[in-house]
């Protein structure tokens, strides 16, 4: 055999081999990794972990009610089997904090025709993601089938009392926090996380997520009388670990706009000196500054 065709066949057998390994690899995906589910009152636990974000679960009077749903069918069906073991009631009610499918995608495993509570934004960017092909939203059939609109909305569901609040568009445009007036328990989503630096909240701005929004959050679940926050990933957090959060994003806001300002007036200045001698076209160079200056200040307080 040539050395060409000695080369061709060492070829194709590496991507025969190949080939076969990555279809190992996809018909044996690895298990999700495991949930810790932690009491935090008797009838309210934290499913801290596991496939997706953590997750909030509430015992009612005749069902359970579970704020966000994992990430996949399997992590889902893990948090599923965790609730069994604390309660023989069936899972009656899910609310979704926003968009993102490590909060949504485990619906498919949740019980059909159960009550799915989002923001309206947050519908708004499921049916999206389904028009776009269906990345990232769950099925058709487990889209919210009730919205909130407003900035708070007071609701009761099987005997527990909740307040829903959408304090403005945060790390999406659909961002919403439950809170558990009687348990001092708030459940924020991945508006807090514990896993990302105090002074860099996860915004996604392709869902009109907002910085200045985020910081309104962060007053308003401050605000709450609460004690526990079930936060989106990480760790559960405390009134004082938000408030070291909001201070460390505020300073770090107000030193980039402070920054902004300051290259802005050089620049004005270092133009001003160059254009001193063209009259016309220092007009025009002003014109487009200023232009530029109004665009940056914009994105800066997003």
């Amino acid at each position: 055999m040539s050395h060409t065709k000695t080369l061709c066949f060492g070829l194709a057998v590496v991507v025969a081999f190949g080939a076969l390994s990555i279809s190992g690899l996809a018909q044996q995906a690895p298990a999700p990794p495991p949930i810790t589910m932690k009491m935090l009152k008797p009838d309210v636990w934290a499913g801290m972990g596991g496939a997706g974000g953590n997750s909030t679960i509430i015992i009612g009077k005749t069902g359970v009610i579970v704020v966000d749903a994992k990430q996949t069918e399997a992590g889902a069906k893990d948090l599923l089997a965790e609730i069994a073991k604390i309660t023989p009631k069936p899972v009656t009610t899910a609310i979704i904090t926003h968009s993102d499918g490590d909060h949504v995608n485990g619906l498919v495993a949740f019980p059909q025709g159960i009550k799915i509570i989002t923001h309206e934004n947050n519908k708004k960017e499921q049916e999206a993601a389904l028009a776009a092909g269906g990345r990232g939203a769950p099925p058709r059939d487990r889209l919210p089938n009730q919205v909130t609109t407003k900035t708070k909305e007071s609701m009761t569901i099987d005997g527990v009392k909740l307040e829903l609040y959408h304090f403005a568009p945060a790390h999406t445009s659909g961002d919403l926090v439950v809170y558990l007036p009687a348990q001092k328990i708030v459940s924020t989503g991945d508006v807090v996380t514990m896993n990302r630096a105090d002074d860099n909240p996860n915004i996604h701005f392709e869902k009109n997520g907002s910085t200045e929004g985020w910081l309104a959050n962060l007053k308003g679940m401050i605000a709450l009388n609460a004690d526990t926050y079930v936060t989106g990933h990480g760790d559960l957090a405390t009134k004082a670990d938000l408030q070291r959060k909001l201070a460390a994003t505020t300073e770090r806001r107000n030193k980039i706009v402070a920054m902004a300002k300051e290259g802005r007036r050089s620049s004005r200045s270092r133009l001003h000196c160059l254009t001193l001698r063209l009259p016309a076209l220092r007009v025009a160079v002003l014109l487009r500054l200023r232009l530029v200056a109004a665009a940056g200040a914009a994105a800066l307080l997003l």
